[in-house]
C-alpha cells in the first residue's frame, strides 16, 4: 500500500519497464488485493525510444561497425560480404568476445540451444526445458516421470525444429543400450 501510495497517479518511465517491470508491479499489486488503474497514465519505455530511433538492421550495423554505407541490401552476396565485414570488425573492436567460432558462439549465449525455438537448451551440458511448468528440469528426467508430456508437445503447435530434438532426446533415453 506505501508504494502504491508513492507512485500515486504518476506516469511510468523505464527502460524495458513495459515488457517487465510495469506488468510485474500491476501482477503484485493484484496478488496483495490491490488495484492499480492504468488509466489515465503514460508509460514511457526508454529501450522502446532506443530501438525505435537505432535501427537494428543489417545496413544500420554496417554502418556503425565499418563505417560504409550498404548498397545492394537484401541480396545475397552483398548481405553475405556485409556480414563477414561487420564481423570482423566486432572482433576487432571487442576483444573479449572471442575470435573462435567456439568463443563467439559462447559469448553470443548460441551455444546452450538444443532447438532454434530455445524451448530447450543446455546447461551445463545437459538438456533441460527452457518454458513452461518444466522450465529448468533435464528432458530426460520429465520423459521419464511424465512420459505423455511428450504426446502433448507433439500435438501442440511447436516449430518441427522443436519436436524433432525432443523426439532424438526421447530415444536417446529410451533406446540407449546397456553397454554392461
Amino acid at each position: 500500500n506505501e508504494i502504491k501510495q508513492f507512485i500515486g497517479n504518476a506516469d511510468l518511465c523505464g527502460y524495458n519497464s513495459n515488457r517487465f517491470d510495469i506488468p510485474m508491479l500491476i501482477e503484485e499489486f493484484s496478488r496483495s488485493g490491490l488495484d492499480f488503474s492504468i488509466e489515465g497514465r503514460k508509460f514511457i519505455d526508454v529501450q522502446k525510444i532506443f530501438h525505435l530511433k537505432e535501427q537494428r538492421t543489417l545496413s544500420a550495423a554496417y554502418k556503425f561497425y565499418c563505417n560504409k554505407q550498404l548498397d545492394g541490401a537484401h541480396g545475397a552476396e552483398v548481405d553475405a560480404m556485409a556480414t563477414w565485414e561487420i564481423l570482423e570488425a566486432q572482433v576487432e573492436r571487442y576483444p573479449d568476445i572471442g575470435k573462435t567460432t567456439d568463443e563467439l558462439a559462447k559469448f553470443s549465449g548460441e551455444d546452450d540451444m538444443v532447438d532454434f525455438a530455445r524451448r530447450f537448451i543446455k546447461v551445463n551440458g545437459v538438456e533441460v526445458f527452457n518454458f513452461g511448468k518444466h522450465k529448468g528440469k533435464p528432458v530426460t528426467q520429465v520423459l521419464k516421470e511424465e512420459p505423455q508430456y511428450y504426446d502433448w508437445m507433439m500435438k501442440g503447435d511447436f516449430p518441427m525444429n522443436t519436436k524433432q530434438k525432443f523426439t532424438e532426446i526421447l530415444n536417446r533415453t529410451y533406446l540407449k543400450k546397456d553397454k554392461n
